[in-house]
């Protein structure tokens, strides 16, 4: 099964990555562990300054811009 992790203070764009990835995921059967991360100690272990930041399995995907849902898609495919 595919981690995702959606690293964001809370902010709109990163409530939207977050729904987008929810959608992405009903949208193509695919099932996926999905975490939110919120705390900015927990954001600083992965080194990342702008968020939101998309990653799948460990690997920052997207980061800096909300993710579109087909975008999603495509990286789970």
């Amino acid at each position: 099964m595919k981690q995702i992790k959606v690293l964001g203070p809370g902010c709109p764009k990163c409530k939207t990555t977050y729904t987008n990835v929810m959608e992405a995921l009903k949208q193509s059967g695919i099932e996926a562990d999905v975490t939110k991360v919120e705390d900015i100690e927990e954001m600083m272990k992965y080194n990342v300054l702008t968020t939101p930041v998309l990653m799948i399995d460990e690997n920052i995907k997207i980061k800096g811009r909300v993710a579109q849902v087909n975008e999603i898609i495509e990286l789970l495919g």
